[in-house]
Formats: structure tokens, C-alpha cells, sequence
């Protein structure tokens, strides 16, 4: 999942991507309300951790230029502002939740996940094709039952073309799905990745195939 953090206070946002990447998450970070809302315009966050105070104003101000632009994501409030009038005025803002710092990493994942599971957001949690099998939420992927352990980009990979398995997934989607704004990539790296991605299946007799067109994207299709 791409996720866009609204935080201006470096240890704690630098703390919070770490962990959150170590779960196989990309974080794009905004400083203020006005960049938070540029880089959001691009449509491909699954949800935003909104901080309260910013250099420009109150982040709940963020969500009705959101929703005003069509962006339905889910906010998760994150914020020392926690007692209950803070708390109340978040949720009545437009906020999907709302968590006082500090807060137990567990505790975000899981409300990610809750919010996430929400009509109009739902995904699948386990994901299937030929013999290959990915358990989203847990990041488990396996074939006949059998472990296969993927590093973090090949596992991003595998989840953007089993999402849309069988149909091409365009480069810049996939990249997208990979890459945050602040990595730092060449040319062919994506490149590098899914072959081997495809590598690694064949190998593991998974029943399927990564097929590309060169420049255009990929797709992943049961072996006949």
C-alpha cells in the first residue's frame, strides 16, 4: 500500500516511515497542507496520516479539499491532540479515525486495516492464481502451501499484478506501486525487480508468468 504521511516533525515522520516501510508500505511525506494536497492530486494513496499541527494550519483542513477534489481515501488523524473535544472535533472534521500520539505501531496497522476494510475500500485479503497464493495483510505469499520468500519491492510487484491478474498493469502504475517520490531509481530498475520476480516463480513451479511488453507494462497469467 502507498500511503501519504502530512507531518512536519522530522524525528517522528523519519521513525514512523521506517517502521511503516519494514511492513512493506511506501510513505510519500508532506510538510503542510499545501503540498500534502499536491501530491495527493496524483490519486494513488490508499489513505492519509494527517497531523494536526502544521506550519500552514490545522491539517483537518486538509480532508474537505480532499473530498472537494473527488479523493476519497481514508484520513487517520494522527496528533498529541487527544483528549476528547480534540478527538470529537476530528471525527466530526471528516477524519475516518483518529489516533493520540504516541501510539503503539500495532495499533495504526490496525486501524489501516479497519478503515481500509470500510464500503468503498475493501480489498481482497488473500489473493490467488495457478498455485501462487498472497495473503495481503499478513505479506505471506506461497505456492502449493510452501513458503516463498520475496524481498520488499518483488513483493509489491507480485501484489500490483495480482491485483489486476490477467490484464496489463502499465508501467507507471506499477512504478506507482513500487517507488515513493523520494527513492531514488534508475532507469531499468523496475525492470530488474520483475525479472527477478519471474525468476523466482518459474523456479518455484508456481503455475504462472510475468509477460511484458517492452516499455508498455506487464501482466500475470495462469500457465496453461
Amino acid at each position: 500500500m502507498r500511503l501519504l504521511l502530512v507531518e512536519d516533525e522530522p524525528e517522528f515522520a523519519s521513525a514512523l516511515c521506517a517502521a511503516l516501510k519494514k511492513h512493506d508500505m511506501i510513505v510519500d511525506r508532506a510538510l503542510t497542507v499545501a503540498q500534502a494536497m499536491d501530491i495527493a492530486m496524483a490519486g494513488v494513496h490508499g489513505a492519509v496520516l494527517l497531523d494536526r499541527r502544521l506550519p500552514d494550519g490545522d491539517g483537518l483542513s486538509l480532508i474537505p479539499l480532499l473530498r472537494g477534489h473527488g479523493k476519497t481515501m481514508p484520513v487517520i488523524v494522527l496528533t498529541a491532540r487527544g483528549n476528547l473535544a480534540e478527538r470529537i472535533a476530528g471525527l466530526d472534521g471528516g477524519a475516518d479515525d483518529y489516533l493520540a500520539k504516541p501510539f503503539a505501531l500495532e495499533e495504526l496497522l490496525a486501524r489501516l486495516r479497519a478503515v481500509l476494510r470500510r464500503p468503498g475500500h475493501v480489498q481482497p485479503d488473500t489473493l490467488g492464481l495457478g498455485r501462487l497464493t498472497l495473503d495481503v495483510d499478513q505479506r505471506d505469499v506461497r505456492v502449493d502451501g510452501m513458503p516463498l520468500d520475496l524481498p520488499r519491492r518483488e513483493l509489491l510487484v507480485l501484489e500490483a499484478l495480482m491485483r489486476r491478474m490477467g490484464r496489463m498493469v502499465p508501467r507507471p502504475a506499477l512504478m506507482e506501486a513500487v517507488f515513493g517520490l523520494d527513492d531514488d531509481i534508475q532507469a531499468n530498475t523496475l525492470d530488474t525487480h520483475i525479472s527477478r520476480l519471474r525468476r523466482k516463480l518459474l523456479d518455484a513451479e508456481a503455475g504462472v508468468v510475468v509477460n511484458g511488453i517492452r516499455g508498455v507494462g506487464y501482466v500475470l497469467r495462469e500457465v496453461p
